[in-house]
């Protein structure tokens, strides 16, 4: 049984419609999963800590030197 061209034609269109509809809608879930995930992550980016060290005192240590000179 062979259709007729107009049905046929049509039956095409709904084909090429129903998909491109699946397209989108997948394409859609997508894009909310992909911002969904994105908004639940802590921000990134550079966290920047400044911190002045106070010196330390260091103990005076006694060294004895003994220089020789030849004669």
């Amino acid at each position: 049984m062979t259709l007729r061209p107009q049905a046929d034609r049509r039956r095409r269109l709904s084909t090429w419609a129903l998909r491109s509809a699946a397209v989108l809608v997948v394409f859609a879930v997508g894009l909310a999963l992909g911002q969904a995930l994105d908004d639940s992550s802590p921000p990134a980016g550079t966290r920047t800590s400044v911190r002045t060290l106070v010196p330390g005192t260091l103990s005076a240590e006694t060294i004895t030197v003994t220089v020789v000179t030849a004669p």
